[in-house]
């Protein structure tokens, strides 16, 4: 069994609309200790199955693609089960399926005795997502151009972070059609590595353009925010395109405590204790 990480994302650059529709960006990739469980089990055909929580099944499934994918490329007729445990929040902002088929790409080529290298691998995850790519490596990244061109770095956060749900699926697709892009020469690298040591630069100087789109048509997602940063919170972000948001706390008990406040609201919580990497 292997362990897929989500992510959050310290602020969210929506720059410009490229000729093939997709936008670019500039944003910072970080894994918190929220995660899916896969499985890989023997069989005659691909097939996926979700064991806990919502993801689609079948072919519907990100996982199936690329199992498919993987299996067009090392020349194979063999089949596998994926089996999944899902805990990340689908339609989140937290890349949870980004995450599984990731892990599919990189476990199933082992499960299959077949040998893949490195770049047709990162070739395979970005026809599957712009975010797939991260979620092959290790640690943390600033992510350019559609989110693949991924420069690495080690990030030490020195906070609880408080991860919320609020039950609300934002798609992606909705969000780009709506975000209004707006180019910055912003140093979102500099930037979160000094907001550790002084949130007040993050609170100042990172955003995430997402935000207003979201807010305007969910304004629950808005308050969460508030409710972390009226609770103690350092700093407090939506992750993505929504609609989780995240904040950073110096004090566990005023983390946990806005847990509670927002649990009694019916929305769902994580919490990372500080320095977590993976």
């Amino acid at each position: 069994m292997h362990r897929a990480y989500a992510k959050i994302n310290f602020g969210l650059l929506v720059l410009d609309k490229r000729p093939d529709g997709y936008h670019n960006i500039a944003t910072v990739f970080h894994r918190i200790d929220l995660f899916d469980v896969v499985k890989l089990v023997r069989s005659s055909r691909i097939e996926v199955i979700s064991l806990s929580g919502e993801a689609p099944q079948g072919e519907k499934n990100v996982c199936y693609k690329a199992a498919t994918l993987l299996r067009e490329h090392v020349g194979t007729n063999a089949g596998v089960k994926i089996e999944l445990h899902k805990n990340v929040p689908a339609g989140a902002g937290l890349g949870g399926g980004s995450a599984d088929a990731a892990v599919v790409l990189q476990e199933l080529p082992r499960f299959w005795d077949k040998a893949i290298d490195e770049k047709t691998l990162n070739t395979l995850a970005l026809q599957l997502g712009s975010d797939v790519p991260f979620f092959l490596g290790k640690g943390s990244a600033l992510g350019t151009g559609r989110g693949e061109i991924l420069t690495h770095f080690e990030l030490d956060i020195p906070y609880t972070i408080l991860l919320c749900y609020p039950n609300i699926h934002i798609s992606t697709g909705w969000a780009y059609q709506h975000v209004k892009p707006a180019n910055s020469k912003l140093d979102l690298r500099s930037l979160v590595l000094e907001g550790m040591k002084e949130p007040m630069k993050l609170v100042n100087g990172l955003r995430n353009d997402f935000e207003p789109v979201v807010f305007r048509t969910h304004p629950e997602v808005m308050r969460v925010k508030e409710a972390m940063m009226r609770s103690g919170a350092e700093f407090a972000s939506m992750s993505g395109s929504g609609s989780s948001v995240y904040g950073l706390f110096s004090r566990k008990d005023f983390a946990t405590e806005a847990a509670t406040y927002l649990q009694q609201r019916g929305f769902q919580t994580f919490l990372t204790s500080p320095d977590f990497t993976v």
